[in-house]
């Protein structure tokens, strides 16, 4: 039998091991590998199809890993106070360039700075903050200013 491909539906799963095309004589065995590199943390899954000559020319596996990501990202912003009778701030972030934005404080912050843990691997994030006067005024957005969070 002649294996002429091996594939993977995911590129959180590759074959290694394998160089193809590959004769295997009748009765013999040829290991290979599959690396599981999650791009996330949870449970993922690939289909593994090979194709040869064989009678059944073409056999697909299910695989499933589960990823755990073991480093936790986190954006720390600051900014420079307000120069106006402001009380406090709202924290706004978005996924593209002038929103939408959505407000990532649970309450109004009084500090110049902010950290965001809720941040994901591999994402972009933009982030524009707004002061609150004390009569419940909110200003319009600040300058924006854009993240990238590595992945791991």
């Amino acid at each position: 039998m002649t294996l002429s491909s091996g594939t993977s539906s995911s590129s959180e799963f590759t074959l290694g091991g394998l160089t193809l095309p590959l004769t295997i004589a009748a009765g013999q065995t040829v290991p290979f590998t599959i690396k599981f590199s999650p791009q996330m943390s949870g449970t993922a899954s690939s289909n593994i199809a090979f194709a040869s000559n064989a009678s059944i020319s073409s056999i697909t596996e299910v695989v499933t890993g589960n990823g755990a990501s073991t480093i936790q990202h986190s954006v720390d912003l600051s900014w420079n106070p307000s120069t106006s009778a402001v009380a406090e701030y709202n924290i706004y972030r978005g996924s593209t360039s002038g929103g939408p934005y959505t407000k990532i404080n649970s309450s109004l912050d009084a500090a110049a700075s902010y950290t965001d843990g809720t941040v994901q691997s591999g994402q972009n994030y933009f982030y524009v903050t707004t002061a609150v006067e004390s009569t419940g005024v909110e200003s319009g957005y600040s300058n924006v200013v854009s993240v990238a969070v590595p992945t791991p």
